[in-house]
């Protein structure tokens, strides 16, 4: 069934992280009001008071007249057409538990990469069944897209995907400004894919840098975690795409060499030494890596594409492997 995004349809945001925030000033930036689903108490309270997140990118100071902050997540869904979802997937249920309003007139864009643990879904996957939605009227925002960067204005490429192209447009006019450079896509299901296994080879770097592999060893190691990417979307989903560009490609090589990356940061503490456990303790942040490495090998169940990248990153954080000892017998797999 066609779903067209009318023109005038106002967006609103579920989430009040570091992304959720970044998209929030996109979007209000452009000279869009935004509805803004924030239940941290403190959050809200200063957004609504100051015009600041006080928690995450609290150097970005909003037009309090371009931001609609809520804890009502009825109210903001009612009043959006289309509801971006900014959460870290393992709290999506969570985020959208307060929800009784019905989805079926809106358009959903996801901006999260990652998988909902326990579903075995893509957010994508998840709202289609949780909500009875049609792929239709499901989107994404990917790309290599730190959002410390995109909040200080650094130029950006990003890509919205939709089922239909005019859809994917509509939504990229939204976003529009001189430091971000839109593309777009049909390809829902590898650019969601390549957005989830990003994180995983990303914490493989993160483990070899802690280790003190070298450069040389990284860029290997990084190219065939691109093959096998690559390899997985192919053998799953056989489709037209081109994995060398920006939102496939792109994000794996921003979010395995970016300091800000929190994937990398979760691998570093690991290859230093430091046990999976008090490494999670450590980040302040969700590292969406840690809770797809065991989703996708049980997806992979089903495909057995050989992925010894992703393999060695599932042992070391659910089977209590060695990090040194497996990046060693990893090595002897990459070409």
């Amino acid at each position: 069934m066609e779903y067209k995004i009318g023109p005038e349809a106002r967006c609103a945001v579920v989430g009040h992280g570091s992304w959720a925030t970044a998209i929030v000033g996109l979007l209000a930036a452009g000279g869009q009001r935004v509805g803004w689903y924030v239940r941290n108490p403190e959050v809200l309270e200063s957004l609504r008071r100051e015009g600041r997140n006080p928690r995450y990118l609290s150097d970005v100071e909003f037009d309090r007249g371009r931001i609609d902050p809520s804890d009502d997540l009825d109210a903001v869904v009612r009043d959006a057409g289309i509801v971006i979802l900014a959460t870290p997937s393992a709290y999506l249920r969570e985020f959208l538990a307060p929800l009784s309003v019905p989805l079926s007139d809106k358009f959903v864009v996801s901006a999260i990469k990652g998988i909902v643990p326990g579903d075995y879904q893509t957010v994508a996957e998840y709202v289609r069944s949780r909500y009875g939605l049609s792929f239709n009227q499901i989107g994404l925002f990917s790309g290599p897209s730190h959002a410390e960067e995109v909040s200080r204005g650094k130029l950006s490429y990003l890509t919205v995907v939709c089922t239909d192209l005019g859809n994917a447009r509509l939504i990229g006019e939204k976003f529009s400004s001189a430091n971000i450079r839109l593309s777009y896509s049909t390809d829902i299901y590898g650019i969601e894919y390549a957005a989830i296994l990003k994180n995983i080879y990303a914490l493989a770097v993160g483990m070899a840098v802690g280790l003190g592999y070298g450069d040389n060893f990284l860029a290997v190691l990084i190219a065939n975690a691109a093959g096998e990417m690559a390899r997985f979307l192919e053998e799953s989903y056989p489709a037209e795409r081109t994995t060398q560009v920006s939102a496939y490609l792109g994000d794996l090589l921003v979010t395995c060499y970016s300091t800000y990356s929190r994937n990398r940061r979760l691998g570093l503490l690991i290859g230093h030494g430091c046990t999976v456990k008090s490494a999670l303790n450590e980040m302040t942040m969700v590292a969406e890596g840690y809770f797809a490495a065991e989703c996708i090998r049980h997806i992979n169940t089903r495909h057995r594409v050989e992925m010894p990248i992703a393999e060695m990153v599932y042992r070391v954080l659910y089977e209590g492997a060695s990090a040194r000892r497996s990046m060693l017998e990893l090595i002897t797999k990459l070409l």
